[in-house]
This record gives structure tokens, C-alpha cells and sequence, in this order.
């Protein structure tokens, strides 16, 4: 055989055939999962729903099915960006597949995904995120009788160095150059350095950086927060309801960033219920578990009020409560989430949320590629995140019918399944008789002696011999 040489100039052919051209066969994983979607009609169903919003006549736009599909991507490949979900779709035969396109058809862009976002409100999405909860509650995979509650940071598109005043929307420069006039640090002509400022920033008194004073002229819904790892950023919270025995997410929002917890619990059981509602599912959820910074008097009334038991800890006190001027409800329904956090249920329940809830929190924010987001406005940042979400309890549902919930898993099966193959073929090949000869001499037996030697037995039935 010659040795090849790579071609250095290549020339476009002018006539070519559709069969000449080498197709990939697919990833398996999205074959699993577009023959999920057509069995369930999601095509139809996303048709039917956005027909509303766009004109009766005029040139086709992109198909809803393949706008959602797109999306769906952005969490199974952990892009983060509409730009990068544009580009690998656009660069991978097996995901133009799965849209359904072909080698002609041009990928949408990551602008029509803009339009498109903007053209639809939210309620569309929380139908299509009610729709994936549907697929999995007509297989009888959710039970939703116990829900747990815990909420994490986003970091918001906007830079704290862009920081303006809410009252005089002057930037950090403009403010405190302002400040060093007017305690006559400085002239009115003089012009500070960057490092002069600076020093005067720290060593000034009342000096605070609080959502009260100052805000991003980018994005006005983003509020100042402290981020898992110590920055102090522009973010959002996200709040999530899941289901303790099957881990799909019920209810996903994102909210303020200075959302206090103590007033979200509520809403999200709310929600959670009435997206198992809209799934078409029976249950009702009864036990509600989540950490102490959701614990207070209020929110354990209301659920009480509900008919929701809840395991919520205790912050630890130096003081006894005073239940004097409390009415009679509010102590009794404390006293009886107390009751319940003491007991073994209570922390199994605790063991269960930590370890159920901050793994969707994983798969979703970290390696879904949520945690940072390019939109602006809590709108926008919800219809994203949603799908997200949505996304990941398709990735449930692939897992507990398929056994793989992401293309990297069903990846890394097969080649393990490969492996596996090839080392039994290896090892369950015929033996020669000639070892089983010299096996039997090394064991003492004598030739035309019926006796094995030990493991023989084995050995044949293993090999075929």
C-alpha cells in the first residue's frame, strides 16, 4: 500500500449526488429521543400551541419543533450561549438529524432564536414544561406526594464596574470624585487619579454597596448578591420544587436575587401542583422538606393551611420562643414541624433533599450550562431557564427508559458495552487441546483417564471446548 497524501487545494465539485455523500448514522441517544417525541406528537402539540402568535399568511419562520429541539440541546451538550447552540448544530451531522434537517437546509440562527424567544410569552413554555412532565406522569413515573424545596444563585450579564446610583445615575468615578469635592479632599478643577479614589473609597465612613443605592444600567431586574464562591455579583435565584422519590423537577423559577426565602415556599408548591395538574396527573403533594432558611412562622401556617405537612429545621436560638403574641394556629403548626423534624422521617426526608434537589441543581446549572446567563430581564431569563429544566426531565425520563440520560452517558455505555465484548470474545475463545493436555499432565493424570483436573469442568463450559 502507497502512503496518501492530504490533499493541499481542494476544488469544489460542481455536480454531486446525495448518495455519494458519506452519512453519519446518528447518535443514538437523540434516535432514542426523537422517536419519544413523534410517539407523544411534541411536533403537533408546539404547532398547535404557538399558532396564535404568528400571522396566517406570509413566509414559513422556523419550525417550533426545531426551536425547542435547539434548546433542549443547549442543556444535553452544556452550552450556555444561543451563539454555541447555533454552531453545534450547525457543525454536527448527527444533531441536523435530529432536527430534522438535511444537508441543504440551513440551521437557524442564534438571531431567530432571539426573535423567536420574544415573539412567545411565558405561558407557552410553561406548557411545553407541563407537556415533558406529562410524558413521564402517563407512564406512572411521578409519584409528586413528597416535594422537595431549595433555591440557588445565577449569575446575571452585568458587571459590577458598570454600577450606577439609582437616584443621580452617576457611575463609581462620577460618585465619589463628587464626595472628594465635597469634603474638599480635592478641587473643583482637579481631576483624581484612579488610585486616588480608590484610597479614598476605603478609608471614607458609611460606605455601603446596597441594591437601595446602586443598580446595573444593563440590566435593571439583576440585584447585587454574594455569589457560592465569595464574589459579590449582579445575579438572580433560582428556586426549584422536586420530587423526592422520582427527582423530576415540578416547578422551576427564577426570580430576584434578593428574594428572601422565608416568601417563596409558598408559591413554588403552588406551582408545583399546578403543573401537576396541567400534566394531567392526580397526585397531590402532602409532605413538603426544605432547609431552615425557608423556616418561618408565616410560611408553615400557610402550608398548614393547605393541608402540606412540613419538615423544615429550625434555626438554632440562644432564646425560647415567645408564643404570647402569636395566635393559637401559628404555634400549634410550629410546634408540629418541630415535632416531625425530631422524628426519623423528618431526617430522611432532610437527607433526601440535599441529595436529590442540589443534583438537579448540578446536572442543570453546572454541566446543563444555566448557572451563567446571557439574557437580561427576569421575562427572558424564565423562558430559558424553563426549557432548561424541561430538558432535564427529558434527560430523566431517557435514563429511566433507556438507561442513559444525556448523549455523553449513552457514549461512554456503548464503548464500555465494546470493551466488554471484545475482552469476553478474548477470553472465551476455544482452547487448543494441546493446553488441556499439558494442564492434565501437570496435574498427575495419567492419559485415557476420564478425570479432570481442578477447574477443567469449568473451563470447557466457559470456553466451548
Amino acid at each position: 500500500m502507497a502512503l496518501g497524501r492530504r490533499k493541499r487545494e481542494q476544488q469544489q465539485e460542481l455536480w454531486i449526488a446525495t448518495g455519494a455523500i458519506d452519512a453519519a448514522p446518528g447518535h443514538v441517544f437523540y434516535q432514542r429521543l426523537n422517536d419519544l417525541l413523534r410517539e407523544e406528537g411534541f411536533d403537533e402539540f408546539v404547532e398547535e400551541l404557538v399558532r396564535p402568535h404568528y400571522a396566517r399568511g406570509g413566509r414559513p419562520g422556523v419550525p417550533p419543533g426545531i426551536y425547542f429541539r435547539m434548546l433542549f440541546i443547549g442543556y444535553f451538550e452544556g452550552i450556555d450561549s444561543q451563539r454555541g447552540i447555533a454552531w453545534r448544530c450547525r457543525d454536527s451531522l448527527s444533531l441536523r438529524q435530529f432536527l430534522g434537517l438535511s444537508l441543504t437546509d440551513s440551521v437557524p440562527d442564534h438571531s431567530s432564536l432571539t426573535r423567536i424567544r420574544d415573539r412567545l410569552p411565558l405561558e407557552v413554555t410553561h406548557e411545553v414544561f407541563a407537556f415533558v412532565l406529562g410524558m413521564a406522569a402517563r407512564r406512572k413515573l411521578i409519584s409528586g406526594t413528597q416535594v422537595g424545596v431549595d433555591a440557588t444563585l445565577l449569575e446575571a450579564n452585568a458587571a459590577m464596574k458598570s454600577i450606577v446610583r439609582r437616584d443621580t445615575d452617576e457611575d463609581w468615578k462620577v460618585y465619589v470624585k463628587r464626595l472628594m469635592q465635597e469634603e474638599g479632599v480635592i478641587d473643583e478643577d482637579d481631576e483624581p487619579t484612579d488610585e486616588d479614589m480608590r484610597r479614598f473609597d476605603r478609608s471614607r465612613k458609611g460606605k455601603k454597596v446596597s441594591n437601595e443605592d446602586w443598580k446595573s444600567p444593563a440590566d435593571d431586574d439583576a440585584r447585587i448578591v454574594r455569589m457560592k464562591d465569595g464574589r459579590t455579583h449582579f445575579g438572580y435565584k433560582a428556586e426549584h420544587a422536586t420530587c423526592l422519590e422520582s427527582e423530576f423537577v415540578l416547578s422551576a423559577s427564577v426570580q430576584s436575587g434578593t428574594a428572601p426565602d422565608t416568601q417563596t415556599l409558598a408559591g413554588a408548591v403552588v406551582d408545583a401542583q399546578v403543573n401537576l395538574m396541567r400534566a394531567g396527573s392526580d397526585a397531590g403533594i402532602r409532605e413538603v422538606a426544605a432547609d431552615k432558611g425557608y423556616h418561618s412562622n408565616r410560611q408553615i401556617t400557610e402550608c398548614s393551611e393547605f393541608g402540606l405537612r412540613t419538615y423544615i429545621p429550625e434555626p438554632k436560638s440562644n432564646q425560647g420562643r415567645r408564643w404570647t403574641d402569636k395566635p393559637e394556629t401559628v404555634q400549634q403548626s410550629v410546634l408540629n414541624n418541630r415535632r416531625r423534624m425530631s422524628r426519623r422521617k423528618g431526617k430522611r426526608l432532610q437527607r433526601l433533599r440535599s441529595e436529590r434537589v442540589e443534583r438537579g441543581f448540578a446536572h442543570i446549572c453546572e454541566t446543563g450550562g444555566a448557572r451563567r446567563t446571557w439574557l437580561r430581564g427576569l421575562a427572558r431569563i424564565n423562558k430559558r431557564y424553563s426549557m432548561v429544566v424541561a430538558a432535564h426531565n427529558l434527560g430523566l425520563l431517557m435514563r429511566k427508559l433507556f438507561g442513559c440520560g444525556k448523549p455523553r452517558t449513552a457514549s461512554a455505555v456503548i464503548s464500555a458495552l465494546q470493551n466488554l465484548f471484545a475482552t469476553l470474545r478474548t477470553f472465551l475463545k476455544p482452547i487448543p487441546p494441546q493446553r488441556f493436555a499439558t494442564e492434565r499432565k501437570w496435574a498427575g493424570i495419567r492419559p485415557g483417564n476420564s478425570r479432570m483436573f481442578p477447574g477443567e469442568r469449568c473451563l470447557r463450559f466457559s470456553t466451548g471446548c
